[in-house]
């Protein structure tokens, strides 16, 4: 025992020495993607002595010798605007490896050279120029409250708000979730969240691993002509590649995203090719042991495999094969629950199983130095099996079979495009995306249904029997041009052609930025956009006047929204942002009933089911409309800040011609998050965090106590759809932690309190078949999170 704390001992003191790192890269023109030769790469700080260097042949290059902590760098390039990258983070256990794109100057007398400055309002999408920003791994797990997901990370973001607290579906500009598009390496993606359901976009947990991801885009409103089938925002993400020098390894645990084991490195000695491969498996069950909950206290099962394989450059072009595969399941026992439990009642035993699945491989081509080809595919399958079983009476002996949901998608995506650059000032992109679904689907339930054989039970009818393929086409063809050094014009068209019913829509995209000075610049951006409907809303069951169970909704179009933005950028000091943006969002051709009635779609798309409504017409409309803030601190100086705001209204009519509040209109949203750093020694860091978030209440429908009670089931009083208002919500988020940098290994530590003053929001209010009675649904109180993260 004494010799192991001998040699424990002095591993450990060798391992805690501080040990310099690198800053590694490649430098490419934004537009072509072509590599730039000798552009001067520097760090910036406030020593006398500068560290610099520059682009090799292959536009690589290695800032080296550095020791842990932040760095800012700045990349220059004759003929090309100046690239300032602040608060890159570098750490001994891992090599900090960026990919840098630089913008060619209209003027090419020289290079055009600014003071260090943030650019995180430049998305990788040049096309983008308003209701857009960057999200990177760094920030996903900086802030507090953000489980290490990106739908939590962007909540932080104006305009945007999250509908539950357990789960991440996102609010965008008041509109429903369901309204998200998900992209990977530049295909569209089924829903990447464990126990996801058919049509919606959110769930409990993401199986979207961040310790992945390159930086990538958000979008909000307006989006450029490459985006298409969304109405409310799109996830725009990629995977970074690993490491192509050296072998690198992560071991992370965390309350939600579970147990990881991460490896990258490079394939064979070339160079150019890599790997990177991450496995988790849940670890929630820390929470079961400490009588911790988050909407239930039944113990959920996942885990997922996600990978990334860089085969690098050759005569054929860049090949990259990627792909996610994740796996989930959890049993309710109702004895078990408690009253107030999200998503099971004590009357009923049930079990939701989950397989979720997408691989790939994206093939870019250099045709030559003002134009490249790059074309993803991808096949994805998602299979979702639901049964839930109900008791008899009170006595819980006897049950019987009420809801068996069975879905299996295969889904075949194809995204190709040319990118081209005719001059400095003119550049285009066109493309086309195949969306191919293949849905083998059926669904019996005893839901709200009459007993007409009379066996003292509601009958069990199909919702849903469908064996059939949804394809849809989405050509584009968008375009940027300068028409001086303020001014940008960005255009564009997109198409959908959804061949099922042979739909078809033509859709303009058009945005205009100017600098007013070097400080700030005014963007306007304009987009018609359109979206299919979902697809257990296509293809529900309904009984015709002759009892037979038919598809209603079969011949829907899309649901359509212009979108208008009118935003001003002001950056007031190195480091500093100020946003404001306002915005008017017109959404017509919505599914509504035939009869008159206050339903409508735009209320669907934030739980794991849709309404069972048939018939519909796409004769509804709303609206959106609000101005909202963002005023940021990026890192630097040891501590960040950010304050967002968002002030609306979102509306819409029925088939009964009343304007009523839709179900995601709290009408304001604050965040105010900040943290810093403290250095203590070279070796280690202190770090804080918070998050306060205050937003208005939802609006509910209430509910018909007596004729719940008649009927056993919960009655809306549709009547009065979405008057009731909830309390306000209010949660305070609060991280403490430390990083620790040894010799070739690096540790993270944190522990993040979730809602600490335990604020009871109410959530929503249901009817409650076994005590008769209403009750008050709340979201999670408080939750501590943890992560230990160690890489080496």
């Amino acid at each position: 025992m004494k010799s192991f704390l001998i040699f424990f001992s002095i591993w450990f003191s060798h391992h805690l020495l501080a040990q310099n790192s690198a800053i590694k890269g490649v430098v490419k023109d934004r537009v072509t993607e072509v590599t730039l030769i000798g552009a001067s790469v520097e760090i910036l700080d406030n020593s006398s002595s500068s560290v610099g260097t520059v682009t090799d042949e292959n536009g690589k290059f290695v800032l080296e010798n550095l020791m842990p902590g932040r760095y800012a760098i700045r990349v220059s390039y004759i003929g090309y605007e100046s690239v300032s990258i602040p608060n890159i983070l570098v750490t001994s256990g891992k090599e900090t490896i960026l990919d840098v794109t630089m913008e060619e100057s209209i003027n090419k007398l020289d290079e055009v050279v600014f003071t260090a400055k943030a650019d995180k309002d430049k998305t990788l999408n040049e096309m983008a120029n308003v209701s857009a920003r960057t999200f990177s791994l760094e920030e996903v797990t900086r802030y507090s409250g953000g489980r290490n997901d990106a739908s939590r990370l962007v909540s932080n973001f104006a305009g945007v708000a999250t509908a539950n607290d357990s789960r991440n579906d996102i609010v965008v500009r008041g509109n429903s979730p369901a309204g998200i598009l998900w992209r990977l390496e530049g295909v569209p993606i089924p829903n990447p969240n464990h126990f996801s359901t058919l049509g919606t976009t959110g769930g409990p947990v993401s199986a979207l691993n961040t310790n992945l991801l390159k930086t990538s885009d958000f979008l909000t409103s307006a989006f450029p002509a490459e985006y298409g089938n969304a109405l409310s925002g799109v996830f725009d993400v990629g995977f970074r590649s690993g490491n192509k020098d050296k072998a690198e390894f992560t071991f992370q645990l965390a309350a939600f995203s579970g147990l990881e084991a991460m490896a990258e490195g490079p394939i064979g000695k070339s160079g150019d090719k890599s790997y990177l491969v991450s496995y988790r498996y849940s670890f929630v069950q820390l929470a079961d042991v400490f009588g911790l909950e988050f909407g239930t206290n039944a113990t959920p099962n996942y885990q997922d495999l996600t990978f990334h394989i860089d085969l690098g450059n050759s005569k054929l072009g860049n090949f990259k094969i990627f792909g996610i595969g994740g796996l989930s399941d959890i049993n309710f026992i109702g004895q078990e629950l408690e009253d107030g439990d999200f998503f099971a009642t004590k009357d009923a035993d049930s079990r939701a199983v989950s397989q979720f699945a997408v691989a790939g491989v994206k093939h870019t081509l250099m045709l030559n130095e003002k134009h490249y080809l790059r074309s993803t595919l991808s096949f994805s399958k998602n299979v979702n099996k639901f049964d839930e079983e109900r008791y008899t009476d009170d006595t819980y002996t006897e049950k019987y079979n009420y809801t068996d949901v069975d879905d299996d998608i295969n889904r075949i995506n194809l995204h190709t495009f040319v990118n081209s650059k005719y001059t400095p000032r003119l550049s285009s992109r066109a493309g086309v995306t195949v969306d191919s679904r293949s849905l083998v689907s059926t669904v019996f339930s005893r839901d709200n249904n009459p007993d007409l054989d009379n066996d003292g039970l509601p009958d069990l009818q199909p919702v849903r029997d469908i064996d059939g393929n949804i394809t849809t086409l989405e050509p584009y063809l968008s375009f940027k041009y300068k028409s001086g050094e303020r001014s940008t014009w960005i255009g564009g068209l997109h198409g959908q052609i959804q061949t099922f019913n042979t739909k078809a829509a033509i859709e303009p995209r058009l945005g205009y930025s100017y600098a007013l000075g070097k400080k700030s610049s005014v963007n306007v951006g304009y987009g018609l956009h359109s979206q299919v409907q979902p697809m257990p809303v296509f293809f529900l069951l309904t009984p015709d006047v002759n009892g037979n169970f038919v598809a209603g909704n079969e011949d829907l179009g899309f649901t359509k929204a212009h979108h208008f933005v009118l935003g001003w950028d002001y950056k007031p000091a190195n480091n500093w942002r100020v946003k404001l943006e306002t915005y008017y969002q017109d959404l017509f051709d919505v599914p509504v009933e035939m009869a008159p009635s206050s339903f409508s779609i735009l209320n669907a798309g934030a739980d794991f089911v849709f309404p069972f409504v048939g018939n519909l017409v796409n004769e509804g409309s709303g609206q959106n409309y609000g101005f909202e803030w963002t005023v940021e601190k990026f890192f630097s100086q040891s501590y960040y800040g950010l304050f967002t705001g968002s002030v609306f209204q979102s509306k819409y009519k029925g088939s009964d011609g009343i304007e009523r509040n839709t179900a995601f209109n709290n009408e304001y949203v604050f965040n105010l998050l900040g943290g810093k750093e403290w250095k203590t020694g070279k070796k280690i860091v202190l770090t804080t965090d918070f998050k306060c978030t205050f937003a208005g209440g939802r609006y509910i429908t209430p509910v018909n106590l007596e004729a719940s009670k008649l009927l056993g089931f919960e009655i809306l009083e549709n009547q009065k759809a979405f008057s009731e208002k909830l309390t306000p919500y209010f949660r305070l988020d609060a991280k403490i932690g430390f990083r620790m940098n040894g010799k070739k290994i690096s540790q993270q530590f944190f522990l993040d309190f979730q809602n600490v003053t335990n604020q009871q929001n109410v959530f929503s209010k249901r009817y409650n078949r076994v005590t008769n009675r209403i009750d008050t649904l709340y979201q999670i109180g408080f939750f501590p999170d943890i992560l230990y993260r160690i890489q080496f």
